[in-house]
């Protein structure tokens, strides 16, 4: 029976020529797959879905911008036109505004029946030409008073009239559209203070001409 030396283990054989190194056992070689996958990241799909959502959100923050810079573009394309129709508008008022004394000349020639000959073509071409930028003439005898589009220059009283009453123009007024450019001045005429209007009158005694013909 062979005894064994304490305090010495057997050895492994090494062979000749080879170094202590060689001797230890070695851990096998991990393979290409487990080298390239990252510590801890078995799901290659959880960084796609990431970069995804951050691609989603660019997109949706460049169409928000894309969509306001529209929407201001449009804002800014209908201010710019309510000027340039504005800005026409008090420049072809002006311009009319400048030729009201002449149309008041031609109208006081044609009352008086003095519109002949070539003064009449001219009067006539420059009526016309007026007429197609828009200018309105307005007040005519008989119509209520309005504030708003006639001024009174003369006032009287009167029994035949119910409310205050353009009885004479004495300029007729002019509009473009829904703009006054000269209001109509006139003379005006309010009922007779105390005095019963005519058509009450005529009322009154329609009512007592038709209680005088019942039988009691």
């Amino acid at each position: 029976m062979t005894e064994e030396t304490p305090g010495f283990e057997e050895k492994p054989d090494v062979p000749s020529g080879a170094t202590p190194d060689d001797a230890e056992p070695k851990a096998a070689a991990p393979s290409e797959e487990e080298a390239a996958a990252p510590a801890g990241d078995t799901d290659p799909t959880v960084g796609l879905t990431a970069q995804l959502d951050q691609v989603r959100t660019a997109l949706g923050e460049r169409t928000a911008d894309l969509q306001r810079l529209q929407a201001e573009y449009q804002n800014y394309r209908r201010r710019v036109e309510r000027d340039r129709v504005t800005v026409k508008e008090i420049a072809v008022a002006n311009l009319l505004s400048e030729l009201l004394p002449v149309l008041d000349d031609v109208g006081r020639a044609r009352e008086h029946g003095e519109l002949l000959g070539g003064f009449k073509s001219v009067a006539e071409s420059l009526e016309t030409v007026v007429a197609k930028l828009g200018l309105q003439q307005f007040g005519k005898e008989g119509e209520p008073f309005d504030p708003t589009i006639h001024e009174a220059l003369m006032h009287s009283y009167a029994p035949d009239v119910t409310e205050t009453t353009c009885v004479a123009i004495l300029q007729p007024g002019y509009r473009i559209g829904e703009r006054t450019i000269r209001p109509a001045r006139v003379a005006v005429a309010e009922p007779q203070p105390g005095a019963t209007p005519a058509a009450a009158k005529e009322e009154k005694t329609d009512d007592e001409e038709s209680g005088g013909t019942e039988e009691v």
